[in-house]
């Protein structure tokens, strides 16, 4: 929080597999040491602490309301996210943010595997970020909302069938 974003990219190679786990509420409660290493935290400063601490103002907020909205609904979320690290730093990936549940169905986790996202989606995402955030600062969420949902129907799909665009862009 209060990190100054800078235009440097942190690679993350096609054999890194980001995880981490949250409560509730969002806080991160587990990280594993690839999370740690591209993020450039470590773990007393990432453990008990909100999720958004890494979320990049490049980010629209309509994302993460559909991203949240999905997941308190009990409904798993493929996303592309851009994150910031300690260092102002970024790197793109491809989340898959899971439910996790107890036996007796109560809520245990969110889970969410990140890795690489590949270059032709990095290419149709990023534009589209753009546009949701420009349409933000213009119009406001119902704006953004609308410039997602314009982008869903171009690639055949609608807010309904979100994640099945995410996941074929990501191949």
């Amino acid at each position: 929080m209060g990190v100054a974003p800078t235009d440097v990219e942190k690679e993350v190679r096609d054999i890194d597999i980001i995880v981490s786990k949250g409560n509730e509420a969002g806080d991160i409660t587990y990280a594993n040491p690839i999370f740690f290493n591209i993020a450039g935290y470590t773990q007393s400063e990432l453990i008990d602490k909100p999720h958004f601490i890494i979320r990049h103002p490049d980010m629209p907020k309509s994302v993460f309301k559909l991203l949240w909205d999905h997941l308190k609904g009990g409904i798993d979320t493929n996303v592309f996210v851009k994150n910031l690290c300690k260092d102002g730093s970024f790197y793109w990936v491809f989340a898959q943010v899971r439910v996790a549940t107890n036996p007796d169905g109560s809520f245990r986790n969110y889970t969410s595997t990140r890795k690489r996202m590949n270059a032709t989606a990095r290419a149709m995402i990023e534009p589209l970020y753009k546009n949701m955030i420009d349409a933000e600062a213009s119009g406001g969420m119902e704006a953004s909302q609308k410039v997602l949902e314009d982008f869903l129907v171009s690639q055949g799909g609608n807010l309904n069938t979100f994640n099945d665009v995410m996941s074929r862009i990501q191949g």
